[in-house]
């Protein structure tokens, strides 16, 4: 992805800081607000706390590292939520800016999330998306993830999914 002020010279994750919180929602609200014309309804990742996810370190932001003149910025461009629980790693959201999809970030920010339960221990990574959200069951499929089950939660059709390690 080419910044305005310059070309990108790496990628890096890391955790969410406070002064990243209006960058984290404009990526779910770009990510996630196209799903409303096709059912109707938010998704949750539209309405989440996330000064309060920042403040319990749950959030990592991936960021476009750019030297526009030498001088070192860098561009959110994603980020994953990541809730530790007593027996599996929680993937709650994954959103990537539409301006920064294709490239592979969203890819990389699931590795992330997976080499973060290795980490910590889990033995599995859960997630659930909403079954409208077929782009997503091709990813998680194609990365191992097997469906549990599948419920109705706050009007949305849920689709419950595990990787075991």
């Amino acid at each position: 992805m080419q910044s305005p002020a310059g070309d990108v010279i790496s990628t890096a994750i890391r955790p969410a800081l406070p002064e990243d919180l209006a960058a984290i929602q404009a990526i779910a609200e770009a990510a996630y607000r196209p799903y409303v014309a096709r059912n109707g309804l938010e998704p949750a990742p539209l309405n989440d706390d996330y000064a309060a996810r920042i403040r319990k370190r749950q959030i990592w932001i991936m960021v476009l590292e750019y030297a526009p003149g030498g001088v070192e910025h860098e561009r959110p461009c994603g980020f994953v939520v990541l809730v530790e629980e007593r027996d599996h790693l929680m993937l709650d959201n994954i959103a990537v800016d539409p301006l920064a999809q294709g490239r592979g970030h969203g890819r990389a920010m699931l590795e992330f999330a997976e080499g973060y339960a290795h980490w910590t221990g889990l033995p599995a990574i859960r997630l659930n998306t909403q079954e409208i959200m077929v782009e997503n069951l091709v990813i998680y499929t194609g990365r191992g993830y097997l469906e549990t089950h599948r419920v109705i939660e706050h009007g949305l059709p849920r689709i419950y999914m595990e990787k075991r390690f």
